[in-house]
């Protein structure tokens, strides 16, 4: 019962001391990286850059509890951050208070949409990302993490969004390059990658960072133009419960946040099923769904904005091998004792080395064995990580997944809609029946067509499965006599597929040819009976092996009539 309400805290009551250096080491690298971060997230969600470290808090905190997954970072993030901004502005006028009662309150909206949808089951919706979609979506979600640290690494302010514009931005602006900065984050990342490569378990995003603001404080870069965190401010959230709303704000943030559900959820299950999936572990979609609902409840009633999950902290922690949520209680103590007593410390981090950390662990997610495993296995799965990918970098994150999942669905229905089929017949030294295309100088018994059609039938391929049968019926030499179909992977039918098949009885009678059905499981024969299947064949023409049908045919001169 514990672990099904709460499994992140049966996990950690279930703890491994083997996990605890990888995640005490990923928690303090994580909350290094978040703090500039989150402050960061804070203005682009406009509200105080303080709010944005007042967010990350209780995420951290219940996420660590409700969560599904051992790696997930969840807390403030662009996506989310940008739809909070776009929603919010226009309402509060200019007004910080209004401005941050507001984002509150978008919060507590999500939170509700996200727990409703928990309680209505619908983390179903996550199990049309395929693995393609998975690796595509991750390609494409590192590219755009490296894309966001071009500004940082290089010194140049930028301000084009896409990778495209960025790189001729950058180009455009060459000579602002701020030589200092752009070396020392490739210092940085060439220490990451050697770690990595001689030390694989080595806490190198750590010693990056600490060394990389060694460097800053001895050689005194930050008055050399390098770009530093700077001071951060003081003050913890305190539980609030937003009020004061007019009924029109409300709606109009009901609706928005009910879109910022749906981007945010999308992108917590995408990146949590992706390290999952890399981890060898599963998560549970409807768990995610909630978690994610109660960790925006808990920002709203502490004045935060609405978050989802990092795919940035994510990936920082899985390259130091975080293996359960105290990565994030440990990133969780770290930022309360910062924002308390050690905020002059971080004052020196230098943007650079965070850069490097983010781009390091961006191309981590970039797994180009899988691409080519895709293009070796199936050409269609090749082509729709490359579609996810580009879809992900051409548009946005939520417009990229939802494309690729709709042609995913697409590829799904057309598999539906003309699926596999065979006549089945006996082949030499081979005991059993076996599809004829298969295997050389196999034959069917004359007179006899065992038809196996590996699909449900129902509205999609009804006229399909019709047009095959038939075609397997002509392409016999001998003048068939029974057809009989296998029915073992047909699972179940629909109206339109039962008169379809009725249809198809009638009019195989008409040329003189007995249909049966053999194999037929018990729910699939119940539907067949309400559809008049039954009484059309007869009870007799319905054989529980193909063994009992073929023997049926054998003795079939000893009938009185051998139509249906």
């Amino acid at each position: 019962m514990l672990g099904q309400l709460l499994p992140g805290l049966d996990r950690l009551l279930h703890y491994r001391g083997g996990w605890l250096k990888s995640d005490l080491m990923a928690g303090v690298t994580v909350a290094a990286y978040l703090i500039p971060q989150c402050m960061a997230y804070g203005e682009l969600a406009g509200v105080e850059p303080i709010q944005g470290l007042w967010a990350i808090l209780p995420p951290l905190l219940l996420y660590a509890l409700l969560g599904s997954s051992p790696q997930l970072s969840v807390g403030p993030e662009s996506t989310t951050a940008v739809m909070t901004a776009a929603a919010v502005g226009p309402l509060a006028g200019g007004d910080a208070g209004s401005y941050a009662l507001l984002a509150s309150v978008l919060a507590l909206l999500v939170g509700i949409a996200c727990c409703l949808g928990a309680w209505l089951r619908l983390g179903f919706l996550a199990d049309l990302l395929s693995k393609p979609i998975l690796v595509g979506y991750m390609a494409g979600v590192a590219v755009i993490m490296i894309t966001g640290q071009i500004s940082k690494i290089s010194g140049v302010p930028l301000e084009a969004q896409s990778l495209y514009g960025q790189l001729l931005e950058l180009l455009q602006h060459q000579g602002d390059i701020h030589l200092p900065t752009l070396l020392l984050a490739a210092g940085v990342l060439v220490f990451l990658l050697l770690v990595q490569r001689r030390f694989p378990k080595a806490p190198g995003s750590l010693l990056a960072v600490l060394l990389a603001s060694s460097v800053v404080g001895v050689f005194h870069l930050d008055q050399a133009g390098v770009a530093v965190i700077g001071p951060i401010p003081a003050g913890l959230p305190s539980l609030a419960i937003p009020g004061g709303i007019t009924a029109d704000n409300l709606n109009y943030l009901l609706s928005t946040a009910v879109g910022i559900a749906l981007v945010g959820y999308s992108d917590n299950v995408l990146t949590a099923r992706a390290f999952a999936a890399r981890g060898g572990y599963r998560i549970d979609a409807n768990q995610e769904l909630l978690a994610l609902g109660t960790v925006n409840l808990g920002a709203g009633l502490f004045q935060g904005f609405p978050v989802s999950s990092s795919g940035s902290r994510t990936a920082i922690g899985d390259s130091l091998g975080s293996r359960s949520q105290l990565f994030s209680l440990v990133a969780f103590a770290v930022v309360l004792i910062v924002l308390l007593f050690l905020r002059p410390l971080l004052a020196l981090f230098p943007e650079a080395a965070l850069g490097a950390i983010v781009i390091y662990a961006a191309l981590r997610l970039i797994e180009v064995p899988e691409f080519r495993r895709l293009r070796q296995f199936k050409r269609s799965e090749f082509r729709l990580a490359l579609i996810t990918l580009f879809g992900v970098l051409a548009t946005d994150l939520l417009i990229g997944v939802g494309l690729a999942v709709a042609l995913s669905v697409v590829d799904l229905l057309a598999r539906l809609m003309r699926p596999h089929d065979a006549v089945l017949g006996s082949a030499p030294n081979l005991a059993g029946l076996h599809d004829v295309k298969d295997w050389k100088g196999a034959t069917t018994l004359p007179g006899l067509v065992i038809y196996r059609y590996d699909a449900p039938l129902c509205f999609a391929n009804a006229e399909n499965f019709r047009r095959r049968a038939l075609e397997a019926i002509a392409a016999e030499q001998t003048p068939v006599e029974w057809f009989v179909l296998n029915a073992e992977a047909i699972a179940e039918i629909d109206i339109t597929a039962a008169d379809a098949l009725r249809e198809f009885a009638v009019e195989l009678r008409k040329r003189n040819i007995t249909f049966a059905m053999a194999r037929v499981k018990q729910d699939l024969y119940l539907l067949l009976e309400r559809g008049g299947i039954v009484e059309r064949l007869g009870r007799e023409r319905f054989f529980p092996t193909l063994p009992s049908a073929l023997a049926a045919f054998n003795t079939r001169s000893q009938e009185p009539s051998a139509t249906a």
